[in-house]
């Protein structure tokens, strides 16, 4: 197939919707690059990613070191787990909106040191219930500083700068996501089971205090301005803050604690009542002349709505692969945490090779590797679900899955890098945090709705049967989705290819 080179790139004189549209370039175009250190504000955000990013996955070979050195119970392991998540969510739209408003640096700053203090907390925890709350605050305080980060790459990166800025950032969140198992399975391994978990989360302090300083030090002070700098008045919308901040919290809240009663699910209908509500206000306030939270004439733009679309969809599928692994290899084959882990390594190496190319070309063929990631996907989840049987009935060794799950480090490092890139490449800098917010949330509504659908289709099946049926349906559950998602992808790709980007 051929490639076309103008396919991932926005059109410049775009058609605009009426009234108060967010479609036309950055004003100003946001060029602030000059006489700063690109290399600098990069690291500094980078290291934030990592950390907030690895808090997802590291936990998925520690939680038998947590319920041996605590006594957590299985509802308690699922507080540690999930309420991460549930806050991460909760906070990404409003923390992003913030930004907007009031300026990035300082907020960024905010998230990250609390970030710190949450690690702090849940390292010295002395019973579950410490450590839970503990991973709530850690949630949040990702959810604070996330956009804030990608708010500022828009800021102070351009043309060829931000798809390189973006590509470092699909790298260091793919290498995260999958070096989380591989960290908390060495770290458990010197420090012990029962209180290697403890380090898991003392080790980010340092980490944080640096990212803090390294903010204050070489990301420019006009980040703090936001609206201000433009000479805007600052509208809060505080009822739509409060309006989506309820509607998150409610449609997440189940996926946390709804094995301990079914009715809990009876939240989701109420939480989607209220996001409809959200909306309908927005829509009032922008046409009462008011500036809205988010500028729903976002979602006009296909680029943005497949992308939010697209991602939040791999997300669902692609979140459970390691806990899954992280399960088949040290509940049904009785491996430790580190060797379970160490499955992970070559998918680490390809996520860093994938995520180079895709930085490198993503603006020439960027909805291609979203295409081919996919792809890749499909055929590990295929090839994992072969050696799980093989090696169960012919007694082929577990250990090809090292070969197998490298496929899936290509999707990694193929998928939500060219998606984020080229999804936010045509959104304003005065919208930058709030846009990224959105599709972060889209994000981690997927990955908590993955996490408990798939996770609970394996369950079931291993209450019936052993580990290498959960496995081969979980494999297959993931599969499944990520089929559902590669038609969308080609949708986005020919829609770039004849020049649609508004609907």
């Amino acid at each position: 197939m051929r490639m076309h080179a103008q396919a991932t790139r926005p059109r410049q004189t775009e058609p605009k919707p009426a009234g108060n549209s967010v479609l036309m370039h950055d004003q100003a175009c946001g060029v602030h690059g000059e006489g700063i250190s690109q290399k600098r504000i990069l690291a500094v955000l980078m290291l934030s990613v990592y950390m907030t990013s690895v808090g997802v996955s590291v936990l998925n070979v520690a939680l038998p070191s947590v319920e041996t050195g605590l006594g957590a119970s299985n509802a308690q392991l699922q507080w540690v787990l999930s309420g991460y998540a549930l806050t991460f969510g909760v906070a990404l739209v409003p923390a992003g909106r913030a930004g907007d408003l009031y300026g990035r640096r300082l907020l960024f700053v905010f998230g990250t040191l609390m970030f710190a203090v949450s690690c702090a907390v849940a390292g010295l925890a002395t019973n579950a219930t410490m450590l839970a709350t503990a991973r709530l605050f850690q949630g949040l305080a990702a959810g604070i500083s996330g956009p804030q980060g990608i708010g500022l790459m828009q800021q102070y990166f351009h043309g060829g700068a931000r798809g390189k800025a973006f590509g470092w950032f699909g790298t260091t969140i793919g290498v995260a996501f999958i070096s989380g198992p591989i960290l908390g399975g060495l770290i458990i391994h010197l420090g012990g089971d029962g209180s290697g978990w403890r380090w898991i989360f003392l080790v980010n302090i340092p980490a944080a205090v640096l990212a803090a300083l390294g903010a204050l030090r070489w990301i420019p002070a006009e980040a703090e301005k936001g609206d201000r700098a433009n000479g805007r008045s600052i509208d809060l919308d505080i009822p739509g803050t409060l309006l989506v901040t309820t509607a998150m919290f409610v449609i997440l809240l189940p996926f946390t604690i709804a094995h301990q009663n079914a009715l809990w699910w009876l939240l989701i209908p109420f939480g989607a009542c209220v996001g409809w509500g959200w909306y309908r206000w927005e829509i009032y306030y922008r046409d009462s002349g008011r500036q809205p939270m988010v500028e729903l004439s976002l979602f006009r733009i296909k680029q943005f709505t497949h992308g939010v679309l697209i991602s939040s969809l791999y997300l669902l599928g692609t979140t459970n692969v390691w806990v899954l692994v992280a399960l088949y290899m040290q509940d049904g084959l009785g491996y430790s945490a580190l060797a379970s882990g160490m499955m992970a390594l070559p998918s680490a190496g390809m996520t860093i090779l994938a995520s180079r190319a895709v930085g490198r070309y993503v603006y020439r063929f960027g909805r291609w590797f979203v295409i081919i990631g996919l792809t890749s996907l499909l055929v590990g989840m295929a090839a994992s679900i072969a050696v799980v049987q093989l090696h169960q009935h012919i007694a082929t060794s577990e250990w090809w899955l090292l070969a197998t799950l490298a496929f899936v480090g290509i999707a990694q490092g193929s998928v939500i890098l060219p998606t984020q890139t080229l999804t936010l490449d045509v959104i304003p800098i005065d919208y930058a945090g709030s846009s990224a917010g959105v599709m972060q949330t889209g994000q981690r509504i997927g990955a908590a709705i993955g996490i408990t659908l798939i996770t609970a289709i394996a369950f079931a099946i291993l209450s019936t049967s052993d580990w290498t049926s959960a496995a081969t349906v979980g494999f297959a559950s993931v599969g499944v989705v990520i089929a559902c998602t590669l038609p969308l992808a080609i949708i986005d790709l020919r829609a770039a290819q004849k020049g649609i980007f508004v609907s």
